[in-house]
């Protein structure tokens, strides 16, 4: 949200409303995107990482990109944090840590993981509410699942 927005407040109809699918990746494509860039290899690691998903199986090739436009468009507009406090509204309780657990695996992905991206993982912890116990355990299955 830009300062302007802050005080004077954005409009009903200026407000983007996701849905429970396009809050889930927006929390993963937070992860991905928290550095500034997207590879074509992160990229296709969260295409792989929600085709895989029960949520994701009525999502063509083509409503999978009118979905990241649509999510990107918000980063470029509104920034990277507020795309996670989007997400949380729709994002039911029940898909938060999976949530979590997803935007982990492709953060670590590349076996390492940079301040940029360590900083949204928490923003994500904090805004989803995943207690901290579970995030420590998620992070440590998969750092364990990255090492090779």
């Amino acid at each position: 949200m830009g300062l302007f927005d802050k005080v004077l407040g954005m409009k009903e109809a200026e407000r983007v409303k996701l849905n429970k699918e396009e809050a889930f990746a927006a929390v993963a494509l937070a992860a991905v995107a928290a550095d500034g860039n997207i590879s074509e290899e992160e990229g296709r690691g969260i295409i792989t990482a929600l085709a895989r998903m029960k949520l994701f199986e009525n999502y063509n090739p083509n409503k999978m990109v009118s979905m990241f436009n649509k999510l990107i468009a918000i980063i470029k507009n509104q920034g990277i944090e507020s795309l996670v406090t989007l997400s949380k509204e729709n994002l039911p309780q029940e898909l938060r840590e999976t949530a979590f657990a997803v935007a982990t695996d492709l953060a670590l992905a590349d076996g390492t993981i940079d301040k940029s991206e360590k900083d949204i993982l928490t923003k994500i912890q904090q805004t989803l509410g995943v207690p901290e116990e579970t995030a420590i355990k998620i992070i440590e299955v998969m750092l364990i699942k990255n090492k090779g």
